[in-house]
């Protein structure tokens, strides 16, 4: 059992060495970042959806604020990056308007459903879960659909790009940033029950490594932490390969875009963490339950309610420009 163990770990480490040597050593490294993001997450479980409804029904809110200490530890390292560095990493900004608000809102309600929000169904999909495959076949689906229709939702009523560095100042910002998640930790514990409030050891492990995962890849891809685009991609590259034309399209006409269209999944920086993400979840899965027999199949009625609100899941967190860990990262 050990030698069936270990050999996932040797493989994951053979599939970045072959990244490396085809692709180059920095999509080599954020493979193995995704890696890491999947073995915290499955191997620690720390989840980003399964919190708020605990904290909803059960006022267990140690969840959240293990999230809030991921989200400051990475904000407290990557906003004075992003400041000292402008020209080589940036920052994830979109405009607040009636798209994000309505996609973030769906995304929300969605998530609650599916029982995991972007990067918790590739999770569930790597760790085995035949309900988390179905919702990331249909959350490829929705993110592809969301592309196309994006360009008309950002039309509606909506604000200009708005950040805290460019209204405050490096040092403003991040004291910004942490003040406001101090005041929702906050309220978070002064609603959590007794003894349900501070996270347990495993969480705060899961936090810090979390936050330092996702300031390396701030680092080696220049970009934060992001699930969605990439999952999108997939889902175009499907389309044209059943024989669309989306050259036409608005979002992937646009020449980034149109080059990642063109390119290999395995050039995507979003494609390759989402990619080593799967495959860390897998290994963790499978290493405290090697000898586990296949899951059983999902009732209809049950699939089905999973596809629609996976569906609405993928399409909502195009519009809202990422899913839980686009927004928090």
């Amino acid at each position: 059992m050990l030698l069936a163990r270990t050999s996932l770990v040797f493989l994951a480490l053979g599939i970045a060495a072959l990244l490396a040597l085809f692709v180059g050593l920095r999509m080599a490294l954020l493979f193995l970042i995704g890696v890491g993001f999947g073995l915290t997450l499955e191997g620690l479980r720390f989840g980003f959806a399964g919190p708020w409804r605990a904290m909803i029904q059960h006022r267990d809110g140690r969840g959240i604020v293990a999230q809030l200490l991921a989200i400051g530890l990475t904000a407290a390292v990557a906003l004075p990056l992003l400041a000292s560095a402008p020209g080589e990493l940036m920052g994830a900004h979109a405009p607040i308007g009636v798209a994000m608000i309505a996609g973030a809102f769906v995304f929300g309600a969605g998530m609650l459903v599916v029982m995991g929000c972007g990067s918790g169904t590739l999770v569930n999909a790597g760790s085995g879960n035949a309900l988390g495959l179905l919702a990331l076949v249909f959350f490829i689906a929705g993110a592809f659909l969301g592309t196309l229709h994006l360009a008309w939702w950002t039309e509606l009523a909506s604000l200009p790009v708005v950040t805290l560095p460019g209204l405050l100042g490096g040092v403003g910002a991040l004291a910004a940033t942490l003040v406001a998640l101090a005041a929702v930790g906050a309220v978070v514990l002064a609603r959590a029950a007794p003894g349900s409030r501070l996270p347990q050891p495993r969480l705060f492990l899961a936090a810090a490594l979390l936050a330092g995962l996702a300031i390396l890849n701030l680092v080696v891809a220049g970009q934060p932490w992001g699930v969605v685009y990439g999952l999108g991609l997939w889902g175009a590259k499907a389309a044209t390969a059943a024989g669309a034309d989306l050259s036409q399209t608005a979002f992937w006409a646009a020449p980034g875009n149109a080059e990642r269209l063109a390119s290999s999944i395995l050039t995507d920086v979003t494609s390759l963490t989402n990619l080593g993400l799967i495959a860390g979840a897998f290994i963790a899965a499978r290493w405290r339950r090697v000898m586990d027999p296949p899951p059983a199949k999902p009732a209809m009625r049950l699939a089905v309610g999973i596809a629609i609100a996976a569906l609405a899941m993928g399409y909502a967190s195009r519009l809202a420009f990422g899913c839980n860990v686009g927004a928090f990262f």
